[in-house]
């Protein structure tokens, strides 16, 4: 079955059916559900059903000098219930944070049709459990999250990105730690080996990305030149690395095994997000399924749907 509800009650109302019947849903679009509930520029907090792009709530908070600070690939068509249930996040994330730093509140309706609220639209909320979190990274397992409440951020004054060209990985792997061991605090700390003019491996590109008033961006655009980091760059690497219909691969490891890890993929194109330990990458190797907690997630998908109509747990 594939519900396409026009409101948060045909939703309801779509899965109570589905449940009711014993019926799979093979998918939800949400895609109706897209407006800006409520947005309180002077708290700084958003309200946004969860059919709308990141792209368009961009938007619309950037004219008043605001963001929801995550950067994601392809931001044009992922939906806000796509970011939460992926739990998406781009090259800013070393310095922003992920998508949970920002989620104050949530509405989700379960797969009996039942609608569950979870935290609320203040900053300072301590009302019961935290179960929002549970929801974020859920991959539409649990629940279908139809509108979310977010904390926000004013918008740089300045941003800015900078790079080193490496011949070698040990070079690339020795810079990195002589950033992570200095005052810089880079919103952007990368590293990969593309061409800016093809798909093909161009050696390793360390990328700095700095943020905020003019005069801290200033201050850590000379220190990273004193480290030897100073020509002048973007993001495009990104662009080129997610614009293809080729899928990636991701692994996560310990930042001090970021480079044994990047050994493995050979001449693969790849992008690291090297503070995190975070690899995208498309080696022709077999991916390596996660150490997940099977038992708790188990007890999560009784809980929330027993009968077992929105998707199983995937690893």
């Amino acid at each position: 079955m594939i519900l396409r509800p026009a409101s948060l009650k045909e939703l309801s109302r779509g899965l109570s059916h589905a449940c009711a019947l014993g019926e799979k849903i093979e998918w939800v679009d949400l895609s109706p559900l897209n407006h800006v509930v409520e947005h309180a520029p002077e708290d700084m907090t958003v309200t946004v059903e969860a059919g709308i792009t990141l792209l368009a709530l961009q938007s619309e908070l950037r004219k008043r000098g605001q963001w929801l600070a995550v950067d994601p690939p392809h931001a044009e068509r992922l939906t806000i219930r796509e970011l939460l249930e992926e739990n998406s996040s781009g090259p800013r994330r070393f310095g922003w944070g992920t998508i949970r730093d920002y989620l104050l509140g949530i509405k989700v309706v379960l797969a009996d049709g039942r609608i569950i609220k979870s935290g609320g639209r203040v900053v300072k909320n301590v009302a019961g459990y935290d179960l929002a979190k549970v929801f974020v990274g859920s991959r539409g397992t649990l629940g279908v999250v139809a509108e979310a409440t977010f904390k926000l951020r004013p918008w740089p004054e300045s941003e800015e990105f900078v790079q080193a060209r490496c011949d070698s990985l040990d070079k690339a792997d020795r810079l990195i730690g002589t950033v992570l061991d200095s005052e810089l605090a880079p919103a952007v700390l990368d590293l990969h080996n593309l061409d800016p003019n093809s798909q093909s491996p161009a050696g390793f590109t360390l990328v700095l990305g700095f943020a905020g008033t003019r005069e801290e961006v200033d201050w850590q655009l000379t220190r990273s030149r004193e480290l030897s980091v100073g020509e002048s760059s973007s993001l495009d690497y990104e662009r080129i690395f997610w614009d293809t219909d080729s899928p990636a691969q991701r692994l996560s490891c310990l930042n001090s095994r970021l480079a044994d890890e990047l050994r493995r993929l050979g001449q693969a194109p790849f992008v690291a997000r090297a503070g995190n330990g975070v690899i995208y990458h498309r080696a022709a190797l077999k991916p390596v399924k996660p150490d997940m907690p099977v038992k708790l997630m188990r007890r999560l998908k009784d809980a929330f749907d027993s009968k077992r109509i929105l998707p199983e747990f995937q690893a």
